[in-house]
């Protein structure tokens, strides 16, 4: 049997209860029936006009914050793309045939997102419940109606006490990105120019992670035309797992300096590590970049190897010095190094796993993602490239690893 061909048009202005599409700037695209009937309004009063110029609020209700709780909601939906369902709410409505003349009511509103294909907001879904005649339950006995009395005010005064808690926490949490964002900027700070050659960097936390994580990056300037780069990847999230990267970071960016190589600047955090509670099974890859001699030297601590995209559209991994992650043996250990040579014009990739790794997929399928992606878009500039490996590989919304990316046009 064929699947029916199914008007979703139709279906919208079909719905039982009252829905309705605004833009992202909280004008009306469209209503569904029900909304047209129960608002009192025709679509051409609608189509194409801010929610609040339809609907303005009563001017003779001077405790009356529906208007600014619906925009508030509304704004906060266009902004993180969650749904957000809002409090009891009095909004009363004036008679269109009777201009000045208000008629009370009391909804229950539901805001969701609408996403286009790149992620962003296109349009919010403003789902709402007509609850006036439950509120009022005119309908029974003198004490039913006292009961209800009762319960109305009880109803909506917790209904204005949970609005009221909701925004002390939305303000908490608005400090709390505050300082996160802070503390994100001070350990991973925008790298330093690293002579005449174009890096780019790219860092996403995981959902919920205050937009702080374990995953960091780090170039450092070498003597004579050389660049040492670093991606590493501290388990968990959250502010604990970014202050153990913050001392892994800055400890690996003094050992690069004086190493002779990547292998001994991953030797020399290794001993360091073992001295940082929850610097365990930290995964990190260390990379020293040479233009003169036009060779890479790397050195692999249980890291996903970096990709180089050649000039002729061919992808290698770096995965011949791969070792255990860091506090992974009982004893100091050297750790192994490999090198190969590059063409002016490739590109390095370092990225951490949340780039490439899925549950329940293997790490192969990841990488062959990855290397497709490079070659599609090779001829990309190095900022260009690491916004289309980050739209072709990471979801849309709700990473649930963080992921950061490092890079470099050679």
């Amino acid at each position: 049997m064929r699947n029916p061909q199914i008007d979703y048009a139709a279906v919208f202005h079909a719905l039982p209860g009252m829905v309705a599409l605004l833009t992202p700037d909280l004008v009306y695209a469209d209503a569904n029936e029900d909304f047209l009937r129960l608002a009192g309004r025709t679509r051409e009063q609608l189509l194409g006009r801010y929610i609040f110029d339809v609907f303005p609020e009563n001017p003779d209700e001077p405790a009356a914050a529906g208007m600014r709780e619906t925009q508030a909601s509304m704004r906060r939906v266009v902004a993180s793309g969650e749904r957000d369902t809002m409090a009891l709410l009095r909004y009363d409505i004036e008679n269109p045939e009777r201009p000045g003349h208000w008629v009370e009511h009391f909804w229950s509103p539901v805001n969701a997102p609408v996403r286009g294909p790149d992620g962003h907001v296109v349009l919010i879904v403003h789902r709402v419940e007509e609850v006036t005649e439950l509120i009022r339950a005119r309908g029974g006995t003198g004490g039913d109606r006292g009961r209800a009395r009762v319960l109305e005010a009880e109803l909506y005064t917790r209904s204005r006490e949970l609005q009221e808690v909701n925004e002390r926490l939305r303000r908490a949490h608005a400090r709390d990105r505050e300082v996160a964002l802070a503390l994100q900027e001070a350990m991973l700070p925008a790298p330093t120019p690293v002579g005449h050659h174009r890096a780019a960097v790219r860092y996403r936390p995981a959902v919920g992670a205050l937009n702080v994580c374990g995953d960091w990056y780090d170039l450092v300037d070498l003597p004579g035309d050389r660049i040492a780069v670093a991606v590493g990847d501290v388990v968990g999230h959250g502010l604990r797992a970014a202050c153990v990267m913050g001392q892994l970071r800055s400890a690996l960016s003094a050992a690069a300096r004086v190493a002779d190589g990547p292998a001994r600047a991953l030797e020399a955090l290794g001993l360091y590590a073992r001295h940082v509670e929850g610097a365990e099974s930290t995964t990190v890859v260390k990379t020293f970049i040479d233009w003169d001699t036009h060779t890479l030297t790397y050195s692999s601590a249980g890291h996903p190897p970096p990709a180089l995209l050649h000039p002729d559209g061919t992808v290698t991994f770096l995965d011949q010095a791969t070792d255990p992650p860091l506090g992974a043996r009982p004893e100091h250990v050297p750790r192994p190094e490999a090198g190969t040579a590059f063409a002016e014009g490739a590109t390095l990739v370092m990225y951490t796993d949340g780039l490439i790794e899925r549950r329940s997929e293997d790490i192969d399928t990841g990488l062959a993602r990855l290397a497709d992606s490079l070659v599609r878009h090779r001829r990309a500039g190095p900022e260009a490239l690491a916004d289309a490996l980050l739209a072709d590989l990471l979801p849309p919304v709700g990473n649930a690893d963080d992921t950061a990316l490092v890079v470099i046009r050679l």
